[in-house]
């Protein structure tokens, strides 16, 4: 073979495989598009479907005071649950932890003119204060 049919074949060879490489990233680029567009439509959906009230507004349990808060379950969600209730009537629930601000546990709530506002309770789930806002 000659060097210009040597060149020739070579430049098709590179041509082909740059040509190739296009398509396959191509392809690659549209499969990880199909499936971020997949994956982005079901998280809107599975966060419709719950629509719990304390979606993004409610940043959850932190750490403060170098105590971090955890949420409560059980007997003490629903005993924190009703006193903030008797607190507030009419108002939702968002979220009930422990506090680490000086309270033993707090329940974080939307009154019905929508307005936020933290429940403080003691040990013995007594309210001690009713502060407004998120805190």
């Amino acid at each position: 073979m000659k060097f210009g049919q040597k060149a020739l074949v070579s430049t098709a060879l590179i041509g082909a495989a740059i040509a190739g490489g296009t398509v396959g990233a191509s392809l690659l680029g549209t499969a990880q598009a199909q499936t971020s567009s997949t994956s982005s439509s079901s998280t809107p959906s599975s966060s419709s479907s719950s629509s719990s009230a304390s979606a993004p507004a409610n940043p959850g349990p932190h750490t403060a005071n170098g105590i971090t808060e955890t949420l409560l379950t059980g007997d003490d969600l629903t005993k924190a649950t009703a006193a903030a209730n008797t607190a507030v009537p009419g108002a939702t629930i968002d979220r009930a932890e422990t506090d680490a601000d000086g309270a033993t546990y707090e329940v974080h709530v939307t009154k019905s003119d929508g307005s936020k506002a933290t429940v403080k309770l003691d040990a013995s789930f007594n309210v001690t204060s009713v502060e407004a806002g998120m805190a």
